[in-house]
């Protein structure tokens, strides 16, 4: 893996009290789900979704996660799923 496309901080840079990644996991599930969409793999596009369903859920939701921002998104990434599937009817 190339040293442009990486989400970790390099161990011997990081301090022991900065997080050794950047993105949340939700963002990567997202990420993962979009690329999914675009290879057209739905099953695991779907399973994604699930997965970021049960995360944004939750009841307790970590420091700085906004909930509405998370909803919003996962409306969007069904929206964008429920178009793929049904690209046929629009087209």
């Amino acid at each position: 893996m190339s040293g442009q496309d990486t989400d970790e901080v390099e161990p011997a840079a990081r301090p022991s009290s900065v997080p050794r990644y950047t993105r949340r996991l939700t963002d990567k599930i997202l990420i993962a789900f979009h690329q999914a969409c675009d290879q057209g793999d739905f099953e695991v596009a779907v399973e994604m979704l699930r997965v970021l369903e049960t995360m944004i859920t939750r009841r307790e939701l970590p420091p700085g996660q906004n909930r509405r921002k998370n909803m919003e998104s996962l409306v969007a990434a069904h929206e964008r799923l429920w178009h793929l599937r049904h690209r046929e009817h629009w087209d």
